[in-house]
């Protein structure tokens, strides 16, 4: 429970600085389907991240600052330390108690509501 652990796409940022300023654990390319539904983009780059509890707040602000607003397709992040996530959207943060659905609800239904494909943004309650 000490730190948040969380995957942020680097296609997804507009000012890819934040990468300097985050520790990332591991990297790893997937190749773009009609699934994402992103056809500008030929590859997502997925980084792993850790978060020190006490700059949880610091980051998620910087992530969604960060995060790319030019297209209709919108995106998130997330961060999580198995009890508490933070779904992070352009301009909009949710601080959810993993235990409850309806604050994923909430984020799901925002998350749609901003361009994100359902599929994408299908939260499930429960530690993980």
């Amino acid at each position: 429970m000490g730190k948040y652990h969380g995957v942020i796409i680097e296609e997804s940022l507009a000012d890819k600085k934040i990468l300097n300023q985050i520790k990332i654990i591991s990297t790893k390319v997937e190749a773009v389907t009609e699934k994402h539904q992103t056809p500008w983009l030929t590859k997502w780059t997925l980084h792993t991240v850790e978060v020190e509890r006490g700059e949880v707040e610091m980051a998620a602000q910087k992530i969604s600052a960060s995060l790319d607003r030019t297209r209709s397709h919108s995106w998130y992040a997330d961060i999580n330390d198995g009890e508490q996530e933070y779904i992070i959207f352009p301009n909009r943060i949710f601080r959810i108690n993993m235990c409850l659905q309806t604050e994923y609800d909430k984020a799901r239904e925002y998350g749609v509501l901003i361009g994100i494909p359902e599929y994408q943004v299908d939260f499930k309650a429960g530690k993980r």
